[in-house]
């Protein structure tokens, strides 16, 4: 499985940005993508996750409320739409996928590369 993430950006506190995972390769419907991010001098965290198959998700207490996990099967594309965003989600944002939904990154075997998302106050 690849994965290109894409769409972070600088936004003010308040705003809203959407990014996107293209997910390429085989046996799609085996797999959960999921989107973790990492502030610099921080570990990397779950932020979102979404059955390929079933569209069940899984959201971070953090960022319940504010983010929106969803998938386009047709575009073999999963999205993180963020709402009211915060300094504190100012990071690189990464999707990943696998064969377990959940938090847990050691789960996560394939890895697209990051998009910086930047919100200032």
């Amino acid at each position: 499985v690849q994965l290109q993430a894409s769409g972070g950006g600088s936004v003010q506190a308040g705003g809203s940005l959407r990014l996107s995972c293209e997910v390429s390769g085989r046996a799609l419907n085996d797999y959960a993508i999921g989107w973790f991010r990492q502030a610099p001098g921080k570990e990397r965290d779950f932020v979102a996750a979404i059955s390929w198959l079933s569209g069940n998700m899984l959201y971070a207490d953090s960022v319940k409320g504010r983010f929106a996990i969803s998938r386009n099967n047709a575009k073999n594309t999963v999205y993180l739409q963020m709402y009211r965003l915060r300094p504190e989600d100012t990071a690189v944002y990464y999707c990943a996928a696998s064969t377990i939904r959940g938090s847990n990154i050691a789960n996560y075997h394939h890895w697209g590369q990051g998009t910086q998302v930047t919100v200032s106050s």
